[in-house]
Protein backbone atom coordinates (compact mmCIF):
# COMPACT_ATOMS: atom_id res chain seq x y z
CA UNK A 1 0.00 0.00 0.00
CA UNK A 2 2.77 2.48 0.91
CA UNK A 3 6.24 2.92 -0.59
CA UNK A 4 7.77 4.78 2.36
CA UNK A 5 6.42 4.94 5.89
CA UNK A 6 7.85 7.22 8.57
CA UNK A 7 7.10 5.88 12.05
CA UNK A 8 7.67 8.25 14.97
CA UNK A 9 8.59 6.34 18.12
CA UNK A 10 8.88 7.83 21.60
CA UNK A 11 11.45 5.77 23.50
CA UNK A 12 9.54 6.48 26.72
CA UNK A 13 6.65 4.46 25.24
CA UNK A 14 8.33 1.57 23.43
CA UNK A 15 5.27 -0.70 23.71
CA UNK A 16 3.31 1.78 21.57
CA UNK A 17 6.24 1.97 19.18
CA UNK A 18 6.34 -1.81 18.89
CA UNK A 19 2.63 -1.88 18.04
CA UNK A 20 3.09 0.88 15.44
CA UNK A 21 6.04 -0.84 13.79
CA UNK A 22 4.21 -4.16 13.56
CA UNK A 23 1.29 -2.39 11.88
CA UNK A 24 3.63 -0.45 9.56
CA UNK A 25 5.22 -3.69 8.39
CA UNK A 26 1.80 -4.92 7.21
CA UNK A 27 1.08 -1.68 5.32
CA UNK A 28 4.42 -1.47 3.51
CA UNK A 29 4.69 -2.42 -0.16
CA UNK A 30 7.15 -5.14 -1.13
CA UNK A 31 10.46 -3.33 -1.52
CA UNK A 32 9.13 -0.33 0.43
CA UNK A 33 11.14 1.65 2.97
CA UNK A 34 10.45 1.98 6.67
CA UNK A 35 12.01 4.92 8.53
CA UNK A 36 11.90 4.96 12.33
CA UNK A 37 12.22 8.48 13.76
CA UNK A 38 12.86 9.62 17.31
CA UNK A 39 13.19 13.25 18.31
CA UNK A 40 15.36 14.36 21.21
CA UNK A 41 13.96 17.65 22.42
CA UNK A 42 16.42 20.47 22.98
CA UNK A 43 16.99 21.75 26.49
CA UNK A 44 16.05 25.40 27.04
CA UNK A 45 19.06 27.71 27.32
CA UNK A 46 18.32 28.72 30.91
CA UNK A 47 18.71 25.07 32.01
CA UNK A 48 21.94 24.28 30.19
CA UNK A 49 24.12 25.54 33.03
CA UNK A 50 22.64 22.96 35.41
CA UNK A 51 22.96 19.84 33.26
CA UNK A 52 25.91 17.75 32.07
CA UNK A 53 27.64 18.96 28.91
CA UNK A 54 26.94 15.84 26.87
CA UNK A 55 23.34 15.25 27.93
CA UNK A 56 22.04 15.60 24.37
CA UNK A 57 24.68 13.21 23.02
CA UNK A 58 23.79 10.67 25.69
CA UNK A 59 20.07 11.03 24.91
CA UNK A 60 20.73 10.48 21.19
CA UNK A 61 22.89 7.40 21.89
CA UNK A 62 20.25 5.98 24.26
CA UNK A 63 17.48 6.52 21.70
CA UNK A 64 19.54 4.90 18.95
CA UNK A 65 20.33 1.86 21.10
CA UNK A 66 16.70 1.36 22.15
CA UNK A 67 15.35 1.74 18.63
CA UNK A 68 17.98 -0.61 17.22
CA UNK A 69 17.02 -3.21 19.82
CA UNK A 70 13.32 -2.77 18.99
CA UNK A 71 13.97 -3.03 15.24
CA UNK A 72 16.04 -6.18 15.74
CA UNK A 73 13.42 -7.69 18.05
CA UNK A 74 10.78 -7.26 15.35
CA UNK A 75 13.13 -8.35 12.55
CA UNK A 76 12.50 -5.24 10.46
CA UNK A 77 14.61 -3.87 7.65
CA UNK A 78 14.43 -0.17 8.43
CA UNK A 79 16.42 3.02 8.78
CA UNK A 80 16.68 4.78 12.14
CA UNK A 81 16.87 8.57 12.35
CA UNK A 82 17.53 10.40 15.59
CA UNK A 83 16.69 14.08 15.24
CA UNK A 84 16.98 17.00 17.62
CA UNK A 85 14.47 19.83 17.99
CA UNK A 86 10.72 20.20 18.21
CA UNK A 87 8.98 16.83 17.77
CA UNK A 88 6.29 17.86 15.28
CA UNK A 89 8.67 19.91 13.14
CA UNK A 90 11.33 17.19 13.04
CA UNK A 91 8.89 14.36 12.31
CA UNK A 92 7.42 16.36 9.43
CA UNK A 93 10.92 17.20 8.16
CA UNK A 94 11.94 13.53 8.30
CA UNK A 95 8.83 12.49 6.38
CA UNK A 96 9.45 15.12 3.72
CA UNK A 97 13.17 14.30 3.42
CA UNK A 98 12.37 10.61 2.96
CA UNK A 99 9.44 11.28 0.61
CA UNK A 100 7.12 9.35 2.92
CA UNK A 101 3.60 8.66 1.79
CA UNK A 102 2.47 7.80 5.35
CA UNK A 103 3.42 9.07 8.80
CA UNK A 104 2.51 6.86 11.75
CA UNK A 105 2.65 7.99 15.38
CA UNK A 106 1.05 7.28 18.71
CA UNK A 107 -0.94 9.82 20.64
CA UNK A 108 -0.88 10.16 24.40
CA UNK A 109 -3.81 11.15 26.58
CA UNK A 110 -4.10 14.87 25.80
CA UNK A 111 -4.92 17.75 28.09
CA UNK A 112 -8.00 19.92 27.62
CA UNK A 113 -6.42 22.21 24.99
CA UNK A 114 -5.84 19.23 22.68
CA UNK A 115 -8.73 17.06 23.76
CA UNK A 116 -9.00 14.60 20.89
CA UNK A 117 -5.33 13.95 20.13
CA UNK A 118 -2.06 15.14 21.68
CA UNK A 119 -0.30 18.36 20.72
CA UNK A 120 2.40 16.73 18.57
CA UNK A 121 -0.08 14.50 16.76
CA UNK A 122 -2.38 17.48 16.27
CA UNK A 123 0.38 19.53 14.62
CA UNK A 124 1.44 16.65 12.40
CA UNK A 125 -2.11 15.96 11.24
CA UNK A 126 -2.62 19.65 10.44
CA UNK A 127 0.64 20.19 8.55
CA UNK A 128 1.56 16.85 6.95
CA UNK A 129 1.76 16.67 3.17
CA UNK A 130 0.96 12.95 3.21
CA UNK A 131 -1.42 10.59 4.99
CA UNK A 132 -1.16 10.31 8.78
CA UNK A 133 -2.16 7.35 10.95
CA UNK A 134 -2.53 8.21 14.65
CA UNK A 135 -2.70 5.27 17.04
CA UNK A 136 -4.63 5.76 20.27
Amino acid sequence: MYKCITVAVDIAQLEKGERLLAKAATLLDAGGRLVIVNVVEEVPGYLTIDIPMDLMGQARADASAKLTALRDKLGLDSTIEIRQGGPAHEILAAAEANKADLIMLASHVPDFSNYFIGATADRIVRHAKCSVLVDR
